[in-house]
Formats: C-alpha cells, sequence, structure tokens
C-alpha cells in the first residue's frame, strides 16, 4: 500500500547532473503531496523538492533555480532532476508521500517531526564532490 522505491543516485563531479526515481506504482494513496527530502548523517532530514496534490511545486532556496520535481499523470513515478549539483547536495536522497496532512508547508513539518506518519523509500545516495 505505501512502497516507494528510489534510484538513481550515483557519484558526480561538481556541476554535474543526476536524475533520481521514485517508483510509488505501489503507493495507493493518490491524493497525496509528494516529495523529495535529504539527510546527511548527524543533521536533521530537509526537504528538497515538494508537489503538492494539485501539482503545485515548492523548493527551499537551497535548490530553487536547480532542481526539479515531476510526477507521471498516474501519479506512479515520481522525479527529481538536479542541475548544477554541489557538494553540499552531497545527501541520501529519499522518496516520500502522505495523504491527509494539509498543505505544504504541513506536509513538510509534519514529515520531519514525526516521519512515521507518512511513506518513505529507502533512500538513494547521492554524492557530490569538487
Amino acid at each position: 500500500q505505501g512502497q516507494l522505491v528510489e534510484s538513481g543516485g550515483d557519484s558526480v563531479q561538481a556541476g554535474g547532473s543526476l536524475r533520481l526515481t521514485c517508483d510509488a506504482s505501489g503507493y495507493i494513496y493518490k491524493r497525496s503531496c509528494m516529495g523529495w527530502f535529504r539527510q546527511v548523517p548527524g543533521k536533521a532530514r530537509e526537504a528538497v523538492a515538494i508537489i503538492d496534490r494539485d501539482g503545485t511545486t515548492t523548493y527551499p532556496d537551497s535548490t530553487k533555480g536547480r532542481f526539479s520535481i515531476s510526477q507521471d499523470n498516474a501519479k506512479t513515478m515520481l522525479w527529481l532532476q538536479m542541475n548544477n549539483l554541489k557538494p553540499e547536495d552531497t545527501a541520501m536522497y529519499y522518496c516520500a508521500a502522505a495523504a491527509n496532512l494539509g498543505d505544504t508547508k504541513s506536509f513538510i513539518e509534519t514529515m520531519i517531526d514525526r516521519p512515521d506518519l507518512g511513506h518513505w523509500g529507502q533512500g538513494t545516495q547521492v554524492t557530490v564532490s569538487s
């Protein structure tokens, strides 16, 4: 019911690009916010790109203009295109989804503070070298 499977993580040099894929075909809650989060050991998980139930996208300042989130019409696939990667983008990247957590701001806050209320993939590692 809540399976999310990420792929596409890799090691790249600064300035390079990667495209992460989240297979959400096993996720049945189609009216959900979905997004990509990342985490570095010892630091809190942070949102890097969110797409809400109506398709509106949101990015923090750290990824705006460089990252792009998209999904297919059936909402079975979620992608994160990452361009002009920087060493500080190095992290484990997670696909996440949740229904009924309110608007984008509420979704982000809840997924960070109460990750047990949503669904997560296993993560895919992105490493950017300088």
